[in-house]
Order: C-alpha cells, then structure tokens, then sequence
C-alpha cells in the first residue's frame, strides 16, 4: 500500500527544477538572477547544437577544461582577489595526481574537492578510463582557471581563445570535456 501512495505521488507531482530542491541554494535563486542579469542564464529555448565524434570515443584522445581554478602546487597561485577577476589559465598535466594539485577559488566552497578532487576535476578518472580502454587516451595537458570575472569580452579574448587554440593546436584533442566548478 505504502508503495501504490508513493508511485501515484510520483505521478501527480509536477517536475522540480534540480536547482531549485538543493539545500544550499534559496527557493527562488535562479530566478532572481534571471531578474538581475537579464540573459546570462542558458533558457531551455537555447538550443546549441551538439558536435558529432568524428571517431569512436574508444579511439579519442580527451582533454578536461575547467573552471574550478585547480592547477599544480608548484604553479603561481591564480590571483582570487582581483575584484575583475583572474584572466589567466593553467595547464595541469594529465599524469597528475590530487597529492600535487591546489585549488585556488574563493567564490564557491571546495571543502569536498579538497577531499577528492575528481568531484570538480575528474582528472583521476578520466586517468582510469584511459587505463580500461573506454577513452583512447589522454592530452598531455588538462587546463583550469578560475570562472568569475567581471569582464565577458576580455575573458574571451584571453582564456577562451588561449585555451581553445592549445587544445586544438597542441594538445590536439578529439574530444574537450568542459567542467564548470
């Protein structure tokens, strides 16, 4: 009986928007951002074409991008109180383990990353698909910088463009995985 009220409550409920059930995040978030910022939130009319693999993933070599400001501990910090933003990148070896990574970020709390890194740069197991076959291999770099800026168009011109040029130019990759911290 318990099982017929929670499938027929399934059925009745009206879908929720994930954002919006988390339990860090206000009822009415991205709604009021929507308001503040008209058009910088991707709508569900947004309709960007998908990229077809040009050959099996199995025969692809792949290459993570993010924004999640992680990079080697050795590397000069990215600068986190610039109040424009950083318009820098990172390269970070794919061999690289989270023993050797640091995560510079003031704008979202990393806590769990610090923890195991792969929650926001799933470098270690895009390293153990590689490893099983399931991914043909991996760039010889990784990239990383830090999301927030104030200056769109500068941001372009300097990150998006340096790291979209590496990745195709050096690193020469089939497939770019983009995760967004």
């Amino acid at each position: 009986m318990a099982a017929d009220n929670l499938h027929s409550s399934k059925t009745t409920e009206s879908p929720v928007d994930p954002r919006e059930s988390g339990t860090q995040l206000r009822p009415g978030l991205w709604q009021t951002i929507n308001e503040r910022y008209p058009g910088s939130m991707i709508t569900k009319s947004d309709f960007i074409p998908l990229a077809r693999l040009a050959k099996p993933l199995k025969d692809s070599t792949v290459c993570l991008i993010s924004s999640c400001g992680v990079h080697l501990k050795r590397d000069r910090p990215m600068d986190v109180a610039h109040p424009l933003g950083d318009f820098s990148f990172r390269r970070v070896p794919s061999y690289a383990r989270q023993a050797d990574l640091i995560i510079h970020q003031l704008k979202y709390p990393h806590d769990d990353a610090d923890v195991d890194i792969n929650v926001i740069f799933p470098i270690e197991r895009l390293q153990d698909l590689a490893a099983e076959g399931v991914i043909g291999g991996l760039t010889r770099n990784f990239f990383s910088f830090i999301g927030y800026n104030m200056d769109p168009e500068r941001f372009e011109a300097t990150v998006a463009e340096g790291i979209a040029r590496a990745v195709d130019e050096e690193e020469r990759a089939d497939v770019a995985l983009l995760a967004p911290a």
